[in-house]
């Protein structure tokens, strides 16, 4: 009785605010908010304290150190544990009444089908990776069940209410696609720092400390996409001068781990660069780069010709014009060296304003900071680890990564990056505003109250903006997209036994009666088409559809749209006797695809016609070098000259305004 009567007094207030009949719901509905992070923390907040009391919390991601200065539900304890599973502990203490399922798994996985789905009432998305989102997108379409999207960085942010055939889905427009650079300027012709923090990330990093893989696939890869097959040729004798340098780093003692350290900096920044000013048509358009000497840079006597960042006299120091000396050779040995070099404790005078991570890095302070970090991570793969792969929390790696893509900036002339600067580019980290965050997470629970009441009118787009004068700004929904290749099929769900039921079967039983060619896909894989039907007797399983997977059915002739079949599981009471699949009742009927109509040829609006002027002649829409005199009775004659002149333009002179026109002489600009 007095629980009853501390949650009436806990949703009285709720209860003032979204009136009685919402207020009753909430308890009841159920929610699936996929992501606990930097939006998910707040949102979890948000709908425990609003008094939703049925919670499924999923995350695939483990807590990181660099997360609890935004993400409030976890504590510096909680690093590396699961953070659906850390969220749900500490929410629950906000709500004795709420029930919070923390799942800690990828959303992917194929136990999350459309019958999953369905099992929601709402879904909210607090997701920061682009494939997911499009993922959760598509399975709340399949399962009709709707979504508010969102999404924050730094002090902007979005969020955007999904409903199946009302609005617009998350693929309606276009995402920009992800960055890529070509092999061969990354790994010989960098132009800008993201080149060489890529370099030492993605390459260098891993043929030292990852696993020992052969380079020739990337490199046969770039060869047939036509890339320069001279400078491919340098990179293979690179590839396999690295075995070396991973023995040395792994058998080394202690003692000899400097050496080590020195291999692999002569190997990289010496030779493979001399090695590429071999090729002398390389360099015809571009700066060469210049070969870095280990024993002249911890002397203070090599010297780099003044561009990119560095100047002959300074190697790179940030202030030139001191009188502070670059330093001498620092003892390469524990974090100690790192902090000596990053907080400049040891020759260089920091700004008190200032942040270690934000210090510029000499060239020889990033010396040392690549024998310090080799040396590091050497003893590392010596006490077992087997392989050492990138992570932004991890010092040992980061620090490499600093340290090698400076020395190669400095090597080609472009300028260095601080620690935190390479951190927040070889970790693509997006900034996160606490504030915004809160914001967004807020205007997430606003939305779904109207999503719960069907108040489809009250639904908008919501931007949080960089605007004093105008913070927020929203807009009202659009309908879908007609031409979004997601929102526009048709989905149908088919509960099956993979194993025993063939791909003819799926597709004459999905289309019935309205038997058509048609070609069927899974993803980017044709499984079938009019043309090629040896899979049609072959089960589900042996193709790899299984539970969790669409199956594509293309329409050949373009006339009808795409129906999506979501493969699931039989329910277990399925007797063993009837059919291995379950046929959706009534069959899907996907719509005949709208052909745009052709698009109206644009000529200028005839001039106004008034008594004191003569009528505009007939041909006033033809361009022409010179109108012609002419009569007010009689349009300009046309002499064969300008009618070819006309066709050459790519238009057509009709002789009288009844002639037919072939079809095949007209194309339709858009």
């Amino acid at each position: 009785m007095a629980t009853k009567a501390s949650s009436s007094r806990r949703n009285l207030h709720a209860e003032a605010v979204l009136g009685p009949e919402l207020s009753a719901r909430l308890p009841e509905t159920k929610v699936l908010l996929v992501g606990a992070g930097g939006i998910g923390c707040e949102l979890l907040k948000n709908v425990v304290l609003a008094g939703f009391g049925n919670i499924t919390l999923l995350d695939l991601d483990t807590i990181d150190l660099s997360n609890l200065n935004r993400q409030f539900l976890f504590r510096k304890k909680d690093v590396k544990q699961s953070k659906a599973l850390v969220a749900a502990k500490t929410a629950s203490a906000f709500n004795p009444n709420v029930r919070i399922t923390p799942i800690h798994g990828n959303i992917k996985e194929p136990q999350f089908d459309i019958s999953w789905f369905r099992g929601f009432d709402i879904v909210l998305n607090a997701l920061d990776n682009l494939d997911a989102r499009r993922h959760v997108n598509k399975m709340c379409l399949a399962a009709n069940v709707p979504l508010v999207e969102s999404g924050t960085a730094g002090y902007l942010g979005q969020i955007q209410p999904i409903v199946k055939d009302r609005t617009e889905c998350f693929d309606c427009v276009p995402k920009p696609t992800t960055k890529t650079f070509p092999v061969c300027t990354i790994r010989s012709t960098p132009s800008q720092p993201i080149h060489c923090i890529v370099w030492a990330k993605s390459y260098l990093l891993p043929q030292l400390f990852g696993e020992e893989e052969d380079a020739g696939g990337e490199l046969d890869e770039a060869e047939k996409q036509g890339e320069n097959a001279k400078e491919i040729a340098t990179l293979r004798k690179e590839a396999q001068a690295f075995t070396t340098v991973r023995s040395a780093l792994r058998t080394q003692s202690k003692s000899e781990s400097s050496n080590a350290a020195r291999l692999a900096f002569e190997k990289v920044f010496h030779g493979d660069i001399l090695n590429l000013l071999s090729m002398a048509d390389m360099w015809r358009s571009r700066a060469p780069p210049t070969p870095l000497q280990f024993d002249a840079i911890r002397q203070d006597t090599f010297k780099l010709e003044k561009n990119g960042s560095l100047s002959p006299s300074t190697n790179g120091n940030s202030q030139p014009n001191s009188s502070i000396p670059n330093g001498s050779a620092i003892p390469a040995s524990g974090s100690a060296v790192t902090e000596k070099l990053l907080n400049g404790s040891h020759h260089v005078i920091v700004s008190k304003l200032g942040l270690k991570d934000q210090r510029a890095l000499t060239l020889q302070d990033s010396l040392e900071l690549f024998v310090s970090s080799t040396n590091k991570l050497a003893s590392r793969l010596q006490a077992g680890e087997d392989t050492i792969s990138f992570d932004k929390d991890d010092d040992d790696t980061l620090d490499f990564v600093t340290a090698a893509s400076n020395l190669r900036s400095a090597a080609y002339s472009i300028p260095g990056k601080t620690r935190w600067e390479v951190k927040e580019m070889a970790g693509n980290i997006i900034p996160a505003i606490a504030t915004t965050n809160a914001i967004i997470s807020g205007l997430i629970v606003l939305q779904a109250f109207h999503l719960l009441r069907k108040a489809y009118n009250s639904l908008h787009n919501v931007h949080v903006q960089f605007k004093p004068s105008m913070p927020l700004s929203s807009i009202s929904m659009s309908p879908p997209n007609a031409q979004c290749g997601v929102c526009r099929d048709t989905y149908t769900e088919l509960p099956c036994d993979p194993s025993r039921v063939t791909l003819g079967e799926v597709v004459s039983g999905i289309l019935g009666e309205n038997t058509r060619d048609v070609s069927v896909y899974e993803e980017k894989r044709v499984l079938s088409d009019p043309d090629w039907d040896d899979n049609l007797e072959r089960t589900l399983e042996s193709l790899n559809v299984t539970k969790g997977k669409f199956l594509s059915i293309v329409d050949d002739d373009g006339e009808y749209e795409t129906v999506q079949v979501g493969i699931s599981a039989l329910p277990p009471n399925h007797p063993i006797d009837k059919p291995a699949f379950i046929l959706p009742d009534p069959l899907p009927s996907p719509p005949k695809k709208v052909k745009p109509a052709p698009a109206a040829p644009s000529t200028p609006p005839p001039a106004p016609v008034s008594s004191k002027k003569r009528p505009a002649p007939d041909d006033e829409g033809v361009p022409s070098a010179k109108r012609l005199r002419t009569t007010a009775t009689a349009p300009a004659p046309f002499t064969p000259s300008k009618k070819k002149r006309l066709e050459d333009d790519g238009l057509i002179l009709l002789e009288t305004p009844d002639e037919a026109i072939d079809d095949d002489a007209v194309i339709v600009i858009d």
